[in-house]
């Protein structure tokens, strides 16, 4: 009876997690994966440090929300440009740089808040703390280059991908919130150390890189500009040959199974690199959204900080995060390993509306306990929310942009989220906890319009081929 059970399992686990297991056995993937999840220390770790030990400090709930909203706008404004430059010159060349920069910004944080400086040098130098590398865009470029073509193994990589994300927060949350309760340097100095260590990892592998449109225009033979418009052109007329080939039969029968069909094989060289602007109905339906994600997630969380201190719970708010992240991390690791026939639009709104109307039943809580149980139903469609995100943008732009469009939807999360954050300090500054979840209420209901405001075209964006899944 023991040996069947044990069997059973092993047949479970096999058909929910083998297709992960035979993406990590290719070879150097799970060096550059793992490497990508280190080097991603910053975002769950700095900004729960910062809050915590400026409110120690300071003892001012909306100095810490505007210190990270101006960190969020920096980086929101940044990521796209890091973004696009990695795409033009490659991971390596502008990797480094930046991790320097953002290493003095961090050090010279935490010494400015320990002393107690003057605000103005807080949010002198906040802005610099923006200096991250787009790790997860270029984790995901790597996926997508490796995996060309197959479009089964290219979103179970982006779940995979997912999975990571969500171990990053589970681990970091409750970490960083323990370490910078017992000192902010502290805290600082194991996420400097991640940093340093996951970007080595991940830029010594070399053979997973994707070519940067500098080596493809010098293997063509002509300057980046005289590539570009060649590829300008080639681009512009796989759009059109993709319109037609989506009006036709397979087309329609691949879009009632939820997979899209791969392009003609002489289409290869069309998706080198699309320079006009990739901006469109679509693409801008989707940041709106993120937008919007952003937001209300970011006032939930410096709302819940809020709501422990006044409970004198704060040491147990790393720990709600993490069972919000522990069962986002159950959430991809089912939904990657299932081959979805429901189109890729129902489960993106069904995941969201989840999300949104979850978290905006913060208000009507007393206990942070409920908080985390409400986190923990409800995170299972967290992660499968960003995985549709970014399933959405192989739809939406070409393999050789891909980077700087999952760093554009990032961007605009960081823009939702310094504004969401912001104006939950204020509220809690005046209303305490509950002025906050209330902020977090009305936000979440109104992403949640405003993403329905996008239907159209998010819903027809899934409903034409894939620029990324192209033979060769």
């Amino acid at each position: 009876m023991g040996y069947r059970v044990l069997s059973g399992f092993a047949d479970v686990s096999h058909r929910l997690f083998g297709g992960y297991a035979e993406l990590l056995r290719m070879p150097h993937t799970a060096r550059f994966a793992v490497g990508a999840v280190l080097a991603c220390m910053p975002f769950p770790m700095v900004g729960m440090t910062i809050t915590i030990s400026v409110q120690h400090y300071y003892h001012n709930y909306a100095l810490a929300g505007a210190l990270s909203a101006i960190q969020a706008i920096a980086m929101a404004v940044l990521s796209p440009l890091l973004g696009k430059l990695v795409d033009k010159f490659g991971q390596r060349q502008v990797a480094i740089p930046t991790i320097i920069v953002w290493v003095i910004a961090a050090s010279a944080m935490i010494l400015c808040i320990t002393a107690q400086a003057p605000q103005w040098v807080l949010f002198f130098t906040a802005p610099f703390m923006a200096a991250v590398p787009p790790w997860g865009a270029m984790s995901r470029s790597r996926w997508t280059h490796l995996l060309k073509g197959d479009r089964i193994r290219t979103d179970r990589a982006l779940s995979l991908s997912g999975v990571f994300d969500e171990c990053l927060w589970v681990i970091g949350n409750p970490l960083s919130s323990t370490l910078a309760v017992i000192s902010g340097p502290l805290a600082f100095s194991v996420t400097g150390v991640c940093v340093i260590i996951g970007a080595l990892i991940f830029l010594s592998e070399l053979s997973t890189e994707p070519p940067s449109q500098t080596v493809l225009a010098k293997q063509a033979g002509l300057s980046r500009k005289e590539y570009r418009e060649r590829e300008a052109t080639k681009a512009d007329e796989l759009r059109a040959r993709s319109s037609a080939y989506g009006r036709g039969g397979d087309d329609a029968a691949a879009h009632g199974s939820g997979l899209t069909p791969t392009a003609p094989r002489e289409s290869v060289t069309a998706t080198k690199t699309k320079q006009p602007s990739i901006w469109g109905p679509g693409l801008i339906a989707v940041c709106v959204t993120w937008f919007g994600l952003g937001a209300f997630q970011s006032a939930a969380s410096i709302s819940i900080i809020a709501f422990a201190t006044e409970q004198h719970m704060k040491q147990y708010t790393g720990l709600v995060f993490a069972c919000f992240s522990f069962s986002s991390l159950c959430g991809a690791l089912v939904y990657g390993a299932k081959n979805w026939i429901i189109p890729l639009w129902k489960r993106f709104y069904f995941c969201l509306a989840v999300v949104n109307i979850g978290i905006g039943t913060f208000l009507f809580t007393r206990h942070l306990w409920a908080i985390m149980l409400i986190y923990l139903i409800i995170g299972v469609c967290q992660a499968p929310t960003w995985i549709n995100g970014n399933q959405l943008l192989l739809h939406l732009v070409p393999p050789t942009r891909f980077t700087e469009g999952v760093a554009w939807i990032g961007a605009m999360n960081s823009i939702g989220a310094s504004i969401g954050s912001a104006i939950a300090g204020l509220a809690i500054d005046r209303a305490g906890s509950q002025g906050g979840f209330l902020v977090v209420t009305l936000l979440a209901l109104l992403s949640l319009a405003i993403a329905f405001v996008g239907f159209r075209q998010i819903r027809t964006s899934t409903q034409t081929p894939t620029l990324t899944a192209i033979t060769v």
